[in-house]
This record gives C-alpha cells, structure tokens and sequence, in this order.
C-alpha cells in the first residue's frame, strides 16, 4: 500500500518555497504553480505541490516546516513580493488536512510566536495550473537558493 500522498502550500515566491520543501527528508517530488480555492477561481495563489511519503513524513510535520518558510503573519505579501498571489495559504486535500491545518493555525497563534494575528488561508484545493517546465526547479536549475535573484 502506497504511504505517498499530496500536500499544497502557498507561502510566497514559489521558487524559494520549492527549493526549501525539496531539502526535507520525506518529500518525494514537488511541482510549483498557480491554485484557487474550489468554487473560487477569482484569486491564483503562487503554490509549491509536494508529493511526500506519509510514513516518513507526517502530514502535520511538513505544516510546521511550512511555518518556517514564510511570515504567515504578512497580508498578501512575501519578502519583496507583494500582491494576492503571495498570499500565506494551505490548500486541503482531503478533511483530514483539513483538521490539521485549522489545528496547525490555532496553535501557531495561541503560541505568541507572533505578535500579530496569523492571516494564512485555509482553502479546500480547486484548480491548479501549472507553471511552465523551465519554472520547475527553478533555483536548481540556476544554482540559486533563494528568490532574490
């Protein structure tokens, strides 16, 4: 039985995202591109899609590497990037990310990690579209490790 499953996140420049996701033990793959919400295609959020072994790699382990990644704090903004496709964002798979996510959320703010209230959406995954091929492993491709090109 496969452990293999599917994980989204939107948490800036999706080439830093990528990058960073990639270096985890667990991940198996990961394709960058553009979600919306299901029933919602009025904003495309910048997304890292993380296929990742479950058995190694719990999902409620790669939402923490997550909060590492970015500043869920920042409305619609990454860094030097700014605009609604920056947006912090966990898009579900399924309800049991779902639980996890919400979980995840409340126990960052209820931490006081963060003076300011975590603003990161949480969507159920609608469309995707990918990003172009030569988008793909962008940083790698460049010997570059982070956006700031």
């Amino acid at each position: 039985m496969s452990t293999t499953k599917k994980a989204t996140f939107g948490a800036g420049c999706f080439w830093g995202a990528e990058h960073a996701f990639r270096a985890i033990e667990g991940v198996v793959d990961t394709r960058v591109g553009f979600a919306s919400a299901a029933g919602d295609d009025s904003v495309q959020i910048e997304v890292v899609q993380i296929e990742f072994d479950a058995a190694r790699l719990p999902y409620p382990e790669l939402v923490e590497h997550f909060w590492g990644l970015h500043n869920p704090t920042s409305i619609d903004r990454q860094g030097a990037d700014s605009g609604t496709k920056y947006r912090s964002a966990i898009f579900v798979h399924d309800a049991e990310q779902q639980v996890v996510a919400r979980q995840a959320k409340q126990a960052l703010t209820e931490s006081g990690r963060y003076s300011k209230p975590v603003v990161t959406h949480i969507l159920e995954l609608g469309a995707v579209e990918w990003a172009s091929e030569d988008q793909q492993r962008y940083l790698e491709k460049h010997g570059k490790t982070s956006c700031s090109l």
